[in-house]
């Protein structure tokens, strides 16, 4: 291990041990390195790396904090990995995500207030009749956020929300004009609010499972295909 990351571990041993709660100042630099038996450039490097994954606030001219630790936050840098994967290893978060969702769905449908299942429905309707790929991609994350957050975990939210990212999302919706995904796509969101609101968790969760692995398909024949097209363009 490293001087650096046996420094990063010291101050998660110390945020672990209830030594530092969130909101938390951080001991003078001088102080906290001599305590740990570090280099002032060691515990400099290892709260620029605790930052960056917003375990740690560096705020110029007032000290170095603990963060709210709150799951939301601390998911956020996975995004980031998110971003910059390939297609293939997308296919990873979106089979982590067939894990997920489906049981983030199932909770809901036990969980989830009628009232915010309703609103559920209100924003599928919000959509209209022939939406463009930009408002059902918004609309199927803000759909899928409002589930997870449903299920009262905010742990499992956090996680939701991190692998179902943004640009992966748009990634994965790059085949949206194909014959029938828009109107697929949308059956499949009522389906799940049908069984969220009759309070039918298997029926929730085996709806989510097809939501999921139909777009997991549809990238995985996608890359087949790009795959395939520079051979056969060059036989």
């Amino acid at each position: 291990m490293s001087v650096t990351d046996s420094a990063i571990e010291a101050i998660k041993q110390m945020i672990v041990d209830g030594e530092l709660r969130p909101g938390d100042r951080l001991p003078r630099e001088a102080d906290l390195a001599e305590r740990l038996g570090l280099s002032r450039n060691s515990l400099r490097e290892a709260v620029r790396a605790l930052s960056l994954i917003h375990v740690l606030d560096v705020r110029q001219g007032d000290g170095t904090y603990v963060t709210s630790l709150e799951p939301a936050l601390l998911m956020d840098a996975m995004g980031f990995v998110v971003d910059f994967h390939r297609d293939d290893t997308v296919l990873q978060f979106l089979e982590v995500r067939r894990i997920l969702e489906p049981a983030a769905t199932a909770l809901a449908a036990l969980r989830m207030p009628q009232s915010e299942i309703d609103e559920l429905g209100a924003l599928l309707d919000s959509l209209g009749t022939e939406p463009t790929v930009e408002e059902l991609v918004a609309n199927d994350l803000e759909f899928h956020h409002r589930i997870a957050a449903g299920a009262g975990n905010q742990v499992l939210c956090s996680f939701v929300d991190s692998v179902s990212g943004r640009t992966q999302r748009a990634r994965m919706w790059r085949g949206i004009t194909q014959d029938a995904a828009v109107e697929r796509t949308l059956a499949e969101h009522r389906a799940i609010q049908r069984a969220l609101a009759e309070r039918q968790p298997e029926v929730a969760r085996s709806w989510a499972t097809v939501h999921i692995a139909g777009v997991e398909q549809w990238l995985r024949e996608t890359l087949v295909e790009e795959e395939t097209t520079p051979n056969a363009s060059a036989v």
